[in-house]
């Protein structure tokens, strides 16, 4: 369910993983936790960096408010689509 993708650091001692679009993707460029509006850009973000190991689960579920069952439901629906 969860892959884990290889953690990386960048030039400036970031951690990184590869975001849905192929960019890195950095704590930083995480969508802010009071985020309001869940574009599938977003929620792809969230997940690559869960399965990158950027962010815990746990971390995610409870940053974003969010259920274990929605989470699934993100993962799920990129799995599928994309």
């Amino acid at each position: 369910m969860l892959q884990q993708q290889q953690t990386r650091v960048n030039s400036r001692g970031e951690v990184y993983v590869i975001g849905p679009t192929g960019a890195p993707l950095t704590r930083n460029d995480l969508p802010p936790a009071n985020t309001g509006r869940w574009v599938i850009r977003r929620k792809a973000e969230v997940v690559a960096a869960v399965r990158g190991g950027l962010i815990s689960l746990d971390e995610a579920l409870e940053r974003y408010g969010l259920t274990q069952d929605e989470f699934v439901s993100w993962q799920r629906s990129i799995e599928q689509h994309g």
